[in-house]
């Protein structure tokens, strides 16, 4: 018999293989293989034990998806080898709890019936990630769906979203382990076949919900500014001239550049720098899309991409879903933002999430860490005369390093255009610069850490997916309420 403790240090290592089936491994199985390792150690446990297994897994899968922040915390933001490493640890445990409470509720209204329980564990992993996706701001990265970017399940995407998916997998590895383990009750290999086969249905018969709506070149530009050099006034004329050369030097009817890609703010940038970047293209009926920040100290200053377009009025949009202690500074924990030492740490929101509209394309900015939250941008990509046919995501991975966050992040990029059908166009300042279509396949890259400007022809989509119907109209909700029925109807199930 397997003791608690070897029982935590399995579901730890199996939170750590989980973890090897996003990118860059990419190896989707292993998403599976996981979560039916963590369902095999609760699936007799009492809730309390349970806790632990789930506990111990979330901690595993999240510090080895997420050590890089130790990178901007020790390197980048000053802060003791120590306390940054033991920062990356805390955050992981807290937000393992959600695992924990999800497989605790599991082992408390678990049935003994084979299906039923398949869907309790589902729907109490669905929960986990709900609330971790959307609780005190949200953190959901590397969230289990997106482990399935390739693979038979990426077809579920336009239906349910990268939350539905994970759902999914959660019940197909449950209910893969409970017709595999010996001595299995009441097993029907009908039952186990439709359980197993149904939610690939979509892959069996796949659908396009969105048309084509013309083209736009793109010139995509990655400055590759170190993250320790970016902020040196002694520097900062020279990575402004070369950002000037490289501008001129692109030849996408739209331009685009990083996040912050300039930096000081907007208000404190000479007239004449803006002109000698801008007029060029205006000349030429070309646009630039540029990453700075608008405000002043009064008002705060905010996270913006500013557009400008020959014979338009000048576009803003600013960053609306920040980055706790990186971008705003939740309470309590000022002291804590001031250690790191991070320029313009505590910022304002943004407001408007209008399209730029460029040669009959309409492209909707993402900043950074948006790039997580289609369900706050799915507004602009439903139906509709100002719905964007382009996603552009703008942003700055240079404050993590370059191993394994780049890679995520550009997987976050294909989720969110498999979830609503349209591509999906990357300027960053160091890394994963690069162009997806609408069916989530990476078209063009740029290479890491080198000054390059990608240039490709992206093509627009209209339309909409079922899921950005149902997501636009209802929000996360639907799935909120499907997993909690699982739940009351589990439980009464368990009292009879």
């Amino acid at each position: 018999m397997i003791r608690p403790p070897r029982r935590a240090a399995r579901a730890l290592a199996a939170g750590g293989l989980h973890t090897a089936a996003f990118a860059p491994l990419g190896a989707w199985p292993l998403q599976l293989a996981a979560v039916a390792l963590l369902a095999w150690l609760v699936r007799a446990a009492r809730p309390a034990e349970a806790a632990w297994h789930g506990a111990a897994f979330g901690t595993g899968w999240l510090l080895s998806g997420l050590w890089w922040l130790y990178i901007s915390m020790h390197e980048f933001g000053g802060m003791p080898a120590p306390l940054a490493a033991a920062g990356v640890v805390l955050l992981c445990a807290a937000l393992s709890l959600y695992v924990a409470a999800g497989m605790a509720l599991f082992a408390w209204r678990r049935t003994g019936r084979a299906l039923a329980d398949a869907a309790l564990f589902s729907a109490c992993w669905l929960l986990a990630e709900l609330a971790r996706a959307q609780w005190l701001t949200g953190f959901p990265w590397i969230a289990a769906g997106y482990a399935h970017s390739d693979g038979p399940l990426a077809a579920l995407a336009p239906w349910v979203g990268v939350y539905g998916m994970g759902a999914v997998a959660a019940w197909l590895a449950f209910t893969a382990l409970q017709w595999l383990r010996p001595g299995a009750a009441g097993r029907s290999p009908v039952a186990l076949g439709v359980a197993l086969v149904l939610p690939l249905a979509p892959w069996l018969a796949p659908r396009e919900f969105t048309a084509p709506a013309g083209t736009l070149t793109l010139s995509l530009l990655q400055p590759n500014v170190a993250q320790d050099l970016k902020f040196d006034p002694e520097r900062m004329a020279g990575h402004m001239q070369a950002l000037q050369a490289q501008v001129r030097d692109a030849r996408g009817q739209l331009v685009v550049t990083p996040e912050s890609v300039l930096p000081v703010p907007r208000e404190q940038l000479d007239p004449a720098f803006w002109a000698s970047m801008t007029d060029p293209l205006h000349a030429q009926q070309r646009a630039l899309l540029l990453g700075t920040f608008l405000g002043n100290e009064t008002v705060g200053y905010v996270n913006s991409v500013v557009g400008a377009a020959a014979g338009e009025p000048e576009y803003t949009y600013g960053k609306r879903h920040l980055l706790p202690f990186g971008e705003f500074v939740p309470p309590g924990f000022r002291w804590f933002v001031d250690l790191m030492q991070i320029p313009l740490g505590d910022q304002a929101r943004g407001r408007s999430e209008a399209p730029f509209r460029v040669a009959g394309q309409a492209v909707r900015p993402l900043i950074c860490y948006e790039n997580l939250f289609g369900e706050d941008m799915v507004a602009s990509v439903s139906t509709g005369p100002e719905a964007a046919t382009v996603l552009v995501n703008v942003s700055n991975l240079a404050w993590f390093g370059e191993r394994l966050v780049q890679d995520q992040d550009l997987q976050f990029s294909r989720l969110r255009a498999l979830e609503f059908q349209r591509p999906v166009a990357r300027a960053t300042n160091t890394g994963s610069t690069a162009l997806v279509d609408h069916t989530g396949r990476v078209a063009a890259r740029l290479p890491a850490l080198t000054r390059a400007t990608l240039e490709v022809t992206v093509q627009g989509r209209r339309g909409a997916t079922p899921y950005a119907r149902w997501l636009a109209a209802a929000g996360l909700w639907p799935l909120w309420a499907l997993a909690a029925v699982c739940v009351l109807v589990a439980g009464r199930r368990r009292t009879r």
